[in-house]
């Protein structure tokens, strides 16, 4: 099976499409003990907080695979004008919402037979 299509574009060239409606994919992370301890480490030297970063990759992915599960649902062949929106819950709790709208490929190949 084939990875439905997501795209932050508003077009998919050569694909008209009908609008089906909002789709959203959430997930909320906490950041663990030893990742809290690295973090407090690295503030002192500086630099990028590498195990930080994975879990936000991490929650981008997890968020984009339930967009897709949602979109899926509703019949939906793709999801265009794909947004992020990333928040915190609490000084240890990140929050990341993949949200578009999705939309069903409209068939253009019309066989008219009375031509």
């Amino acid at each position: 099976m084939t990875q439905l299509l997501v795209t932050t574009t508003e077009n998919i060239p050569g694909h008209p499409y009908e609008v089906l409606g909002e789709v959203f994919g959430l997930t909320t992370q906490s950041k663990n003990l030893v990742r809290n301890i690295g973090a407090g480490l690295k503030g002192l030297v500086g630099g990028e907080i590498k195990d930080y970063t994975k879990m936000l990759e991490e929650s981008r992915d997890v968020a984009v695979n339930r967009l897709r599960d949602n979109a899926s649902a509703m019949g939906a062949d793709a999801v265009v004008m794909m947004r992020f929106d990333t928040g915190s819950i609490s000084q240890d709790m990140q929050s990341v919402a993949a949200y578009g709208t999705a939309v069903r490929f409209i068939n253009t190949d019309s066989t008219d037979t009375n031509a």
